[in-house]
């Protein structure tokens, strides 16, 4: 369609609308059925980069992640969005923080490698919390004897760390404190809010 026949700011106002009240982040696939007309990605681009300038300075912010565009509020004054909605904040483990930074930094990888890297045999209770969070997931078998399942993490990990790729990982020594700061209202209960079980992981026997 001639973009110079197109209302852009009619477009910016309703693809502002879908996304305030979207729970999740659309994608352009999803941005662009909001209209009869064929509108171009670049198109929506532009629209989506223009509505980020307008809400610059304010306390929410228009972002994009892995499956698309949100609106959040800016990190600086979640402090105060928790006084209305408090909850404690998410608590992992050495063990799961190490597991899904080895997935995140190595993907796709098995069990095996992540238990080869860390020297311990891996807890099925950790693989389970990072399924359940929806931060993992099997992606295919690793073509050797018994077919192991290779695990990498999701969209919505990248989505939870506002990320929109995976070169967007910080440095390897940041990323646990990039995971302890996602708000505790996205993360599952039995997951975030419990402190996991001890469990003594025993030392990874080499195969005789």
């Amino acid at each position: 369609m001639d973009t110079h026949t197109l209302d852009l700011g009619h477009v910016k106002t309703v693809v502002e609308a879908a996304l305030l009240v979207s729970q999740e982040p659309l994608p352009l696939s999803e941005l662009k059925k909001l209209f009869d007309e064929e509108l171009t990605s670049d198109t929506l681009r532009r629209v989506l980069e223009d509505l980020r300038r307008d809400w610059q300075g304010r306390g929410v912010e228009l972002t994009h992640v892995a499956s698309g565009w949100r609106f959040r509020a800016r990190p600086e004054y979640q402090r105060f969005i928790e006084r209305i909605n408090p909850q404690k904040p998410p608590r992992y483990s050495r063990a799961v923080l190490e597991t899904l930074s080895i997935i995140a930094y190595r993907q796709p990888c098995t069990r095996g490698d992540i238990e080869e890297i860390r020297g311990v045999v891996v807890s099925p209770n950790i693989i389970k919390a990072l399924e359940a969070r929806g931060w993992i997931d099997v992606v295919g078998h690793k073509e050797v004897p018994g077919r192991p399942e290779l695990f990498a993490t999701t969209k919505a990990f990248l989505d939870d760390l506002n990320l929109s790729t995976l070169e967007e990982l910080p440095p390897l020594d940041d990323l646990g404190s990039l995971v302890e700061s996602v708000p505790a209202a996205v993360a599952p209960p039995a997951v975030a809010e419990e402190p996991e079980p001890e469990v003594i992981e025993e030392p990874r026997r080499a195969a005789a």
